[in-house]
Parts: C-alpha cells; structure tokens; sequence
C-alpha cells in the first residue's frame, strides 16, 4: 500500500504540473488583456498600457511567464506560497484564502447531504425494487438530474428569496394549501412504508392527519416568526433516534439495549434543563464543541455500564441517541433566535446576493443570530448542488446494491437465517459502496467547477467569482490559483478514495 500510495502521489504530481501548462497556455490566449485600455480615450493611455504589459509580462513569451508563475508556486514546498498579483495588483494568494473558505463552506455542506441522503435512497430503491417508493425515486433522479444549473437556481432565487421574504413579513397559509401540502407528504409516506394496500392507505391517513393538525397549529400560533421545539419533540425525536439506531444495530427485541436507550433520553430531559443558562447565548463553537464531548461521553458511559455481554453494539446505539438528543436541543435554541434575527434583518431574512445576509463586522446579534446570518444564505445554492448530487448518488448506489444483493454469498447469508437488516447493512452495503466511493471522489472536484456558475447566480465570492473574474480580464494568476484548489482536491480525493478501497475491502491491499 506504500509504494502504491507514494506512485499515485508521483503520477498526481505530473498530472497536475501538465494541466497547469495547458491551463495557463490556454489563459493567457483567450483574449487581449489590455482590450479596455485600446478602447479607453485617456491622455494616458500608452503609458497605462505600457505599465500593464510591464507587471504582467507581456513582453515576454508564454513559457517564461508560465516558468515565473511556477517558481512562486513551488515555494509553497516550503510554506512561502507566492502566486503572484492580479491585473490590479491584489495578492491572488489573500484572494485565493477567501475566496476558497467561502466555496468550500458551500460545496462541503452539499457534498455531505448529497451523500447521505442520496446513499440511503438509493439502498432503499434496491431493496424495494419496482415498487411505489423505487418508481418514485427513479422518476426524481432523473428529473433533477436533468435539470440545468442555472435554471433551478434562479427559480430558487426567485421562490427561495424573494417571494419567502415578502411572504415571512406576514406569514399566513390557506387551508386549502395546508390541505394539499399534507396529502402530497402523505402519499410520499406511504409509499416509502409500503406495504399492503389496506397499510399503505392507512398510513395515508394518518400522516395526512397529522401533517394537516401540526401546520394548521403552527400557522395558528404563529410558529413560523418563533419557533421552537420545546421539550415534547425533542423527547419525540430522541425516541425516534433511539429506534433508528435499534433498527440499524440489533433490531427492537434486545430490550436491555434498549432500556439503555431510554435512560440516555431520560438523561438528555435532565440536561435540556442543566444546559439553559449555558446556551442562552454561548460565548463560542468552542462551549458548543465541549458539550458535543460530553454527550458522547455520557452516551459511551451509559452504553458501558448497561450493556452487559453486547457493550460495544450498546454504546454505539447509546452515543447514537445522545447524539440526536444533542442536536435536537442545538436546533431549539436556534430556532428561538429566529424572530430575533428577523428584527434584525426587517423581515427580509434571506438576500439574493452574498454568503452573509448582513456584514459581520457591522453584526452584533447573539451567537444563534449570527448562525442564521453565517448559514441562512448557504441554503438556496446548497439545494441546487445537492439535488443534482442526490440524484446521481441514488442511481448508483441503487445499481450497485441491486448487483450486490443478487451475489452468492448474500443467498448463503440469507440461508444462515441471518435478518434482512443484518444482510444489507453488514454484508451487502460495505460491499456495494466500493464503486460509490469512486463516484463521491470526482463528484467533489466537480461541484467546486459547478460552483462556477451557482456562486455567480447567489453572487458568493468564491472561487467561481475569481475564476470567472480571471477569465474576463486575461488574467492567469486567478485562474491558475482556482486551478490549484480544484485539481488538488481531486487527486486528494482520488488519494482517499484508493485508502477508502483498502478499508472496505481488505483483498485490495494487497
């Protein structure tokens, strides 16, 4: 595995050194850097022509100028990157830090839901193979597959941003749209739970039932300019939590698992109420970090003592359920600064442009406001992206389950009278995430060049807004720093998802 690893570095370390030759020659070649000036009627207008062909290097030829921005670079070898100076003369390199923090915030969120969600629809499209739920799935794939980038995002804008703004200032839904709203996510999930047709029709009615009652509820009450969790539904979805992870670990007959399961929940009560003062406005990430800790502390602790013989399968359930209860009480203190951070905003929370609704030098909210002005932004362009992802990740993680599942080792599995949960998620899962992970590897290189087109719709200054800014002016350095990030993501996740080869299959090592 060493010398496979350290032959692939080599071979990246070529790869990119060409790419970045074809990059810049094709940069510098795609227009006249000094068009604005020929067209501009100034007295001085040679001698701003003559400093410009000066400071980019004009003069001189292609590879001399590619030799100059290549020397620089591989200072980075011994952490004195210089990447040179836009046409303006702004270091690329203070650009490049900012820029790539904004672009990376954006594509790691999307990237991160896109497989998760899109894994575990795909699993469940194979499993239940032609039914209601796997023709749905597929009908949707192909759908947002098939949408175009700038299309979906500037229909987001438009229903995202600004009809949401103007309809937030008074926020009220008709009975007749919660009516449809609550029969369209019931029909959804009732074709997930499947079933006979007498469970799937019941299912039906009381989703919709349930759906119908909260929303009228909540459009009552006026939840949508406060909301909040409160205790019930944070209790509702620690139970739900729990049963996932029962689900997915030793199913719901192990009751000692489970009554573990629930002291961890009832612990989570305890410390909705310990952890009030803490998190009415904590000083940082770093009081929401040490509490994360301790939740898993608590979880691993639990899981410990109750677990008797099946400790380890104990703990994870336990830490598991901690977990959700966690992130359920996180979700409640974020929730109730929403009406604080509409104030702030005047009842138009989300903008058409930028990463931040207001300027955080000038923002001086609490810690959950400043949440929503660093993430509310985050979630129209992460939808496009992600939606497009889902939609790839379902297919293949669906083909490669269906392939999977069908193989002789999984009937042998099945004929040792192992469960259908433990065959799919411990044999055929594992197995059938080999070629997703290839999949994952060059889908996050290529949303960092499908951010191009997103972040200049949302108008985020990232990488796309350098890159295409780069590309206007005939100006290589940004286009080359753009370069460096995008191709070095790829070979880096290239690199990881060979290590990932190894882990999910041990043959591959050797």
């Amino acid at each position: 595995m060493l010398q496979f690893i350290l032959r692939r570095i080599s071979v990246s370390i070529l790869i990119l050194f060409l790419g970045s030759m074809l990059m810049y020659f094709a940069t510098i070649n795609a227009g006249d850097p000094l068009e604005d000036l020929r067209e501009s009627r100034a007295e001085n207008r040679q001698q701003l022509m003559d400093a410009r062909t000066e400071a980019m290097g004009l003069n001189l030829p292609w590879w001399e100028r590619y030799l100059g921005w290549f020397t620089g670079v591989s200072k980075c070898l011994v952490l004195n990157c210089d990447l040179g100076a836009t046409r303006d003369g702004a270091d690329v390199g203070s650009l490049l830090l900012a820029s790539a923090g904004a672009s990376l915030r954006l594509v790691i969120v999307a990237t991160f839901l896109a497989i998760v969600i899109g894994i575990t629809l795909g699993v469940l499209s194979a499993i239940r193979q032609y039914s209601g739920f796997d023709y749905t799935i597929t009908f949707s794939a192909f759908l947002f597959f098939s949408l175009p980038v700038f299309w979906a995002a500037v229909l987001l804008k438009d229903f995202g941003a600004i009809r949401f703004n103007s309809w937030i200032a008074d926020p009220a839904i008709a009975t007749t749209t919660i009516l449809i709203v609550a029969l369209l996510f019931a029909l959804v999930l009732a074709s997930v739970m499947g079933g006979t047709l007498k469970r799937q029709a019941i299912t039906f009615l009381v989703s919709a039932t349930v759906i119908f009652v909260a929303v009228f509820w909540f459009d009552r009450i006026g939840w949508f300019t406060a909301p909040a969790l409160g205790i019930p539904l944070i209790v509702v979805g620690g139970l739900a939590a729990l049963a996932f992870m029962l689900v997915m670990t030793v199913g719901l007959a192990n009751r000692k698992i489970m009554y573990a399961g629930l002291v961890t929940i009832g612990v989570g009560v305890v410390s909705y109420f310990a952890t009030l003062p803490i998190l009415d406005d904590p000083s940082g990430w770093l009081v929401i970090l040490g509490l994360a800790v301790v939740t898993v502390g608590v979880g691993l602790a639990i899981g410990w003592l109750m677990g008797g013989y099946d400790r380890r399968t104990s703990m994870a359930v336990t830490t598991g359920t901690a977990l959700g209860m966690a992130f359920l009480v996180f979700m409640d203190n974020l929730l109730r600064a929403w009406s604080g951070f509409l104030e702030l905003t005047g009842t138009r929370p989300i903008s058409t442009i930028g990463e931040n609704r207001l300027i955080p030098d000038r923002f001086d909210g609490t810690f959950w406001e400043g949440i929503f002005n660093w993430g509310v932004q985050l979630i129209l362009p992460t939808i496009v992206l992600t939606l497009i992802s889902i939609a790839a990740y379902s297919r293949y993680t669906r083909a490669s389950m269906l392939e999977t599942i069908n193989q002789d080792y999984i009937r042998t599995a099945r004929s040792k009278g192992l469960s259908d949960r433990v065959v799919f998620t411990k044999h055929a899962l594992r197995n059938a995430l080999i070629p997703i992970t290839t999949i994952v590897a060059f889908d996050f290189a290529s949303l960092l060049g499908g951010a191009v087109i997103t972040e200049t719709i949302f108008g985020w200054r990232g990488l796309g807004a350098m890159f295409r800014a780069g590309l206007d002016t005939v100006d290589p350095n940004p286009v080359m720093a753009y370069y460096l990030v995008a191709g070095g993501a790829a070979v880096l996740m290239n690199m990881i998802a060979d290590l990932a080869y190894a882990v999910l299959d041990p043959r591959i090592r050797r």
